[in-house]
């Protein structure tokens, strides 16, 4: 299965695939209208930065995932193809999956729902990936994690 990779030796910390995520997922169709004053839609991974570091958080949809064997409700799921989701609808926001997440890669949403990455799986390819100017972040089908 392709997933996301970070090249932390590449990736120089830009912030941009924060906001094509974002944006991706708000809804709008522009950008600018997406981060109009009162908006801040939020991204589904997030920038690490430490001593000169910069790499990318997101989820690593793991092969036998904690996030879904502990997740109280079964709103974490893996589908067929192995990649894991959250069914909002049966979300209650109880965190749990955010504190066996060993990558920290499952964020707080907005309201009670967390939020991680779906591998942008409605647009086809991950925005953040096609989007990084340094290719520090690709999608491509690697050993299994």
């Amino acid at each position: 299965m392709e997933k996301i990779y970070v090249n932390e030796d590449r990736c120089i910390g830009c912030h941009l695939c924060e906001y094509y995520c974002a944006f991706a997922h708000s809804g709008k169709t522009d950008m600018v209208k997406a981060f109009a004053a009162g908006q801040k839609p939020s991204p589904r991974l997030v920038i690490e930065e430490q001593d000169n570091i910069s790499f990318a958080v997101s989820c690593r949809h793991c092969t036998d995932p904690l996030c879904v064997k502990s997740c109280l409700t079964g709103a974490m799921e893996i589908n067929e193809e192995g990649k894991v989701f959250v069914d909002e609808t049966r979300c209650v926001g109880c965190n749990t999956c955010i504190l066996v997440c060993p990558y920290g890669a499952i964020l707080p949403g907005d309201g009670k729902v967390v939020k991680k990455c779906d591998l942008c799986t409605s647009f086809g390819k991950p925005i953040c990936a096609e989007k990084c100017p340094n290719l520090a972040i690709v999608y491509e089908e690697r050993g299994e994690v």
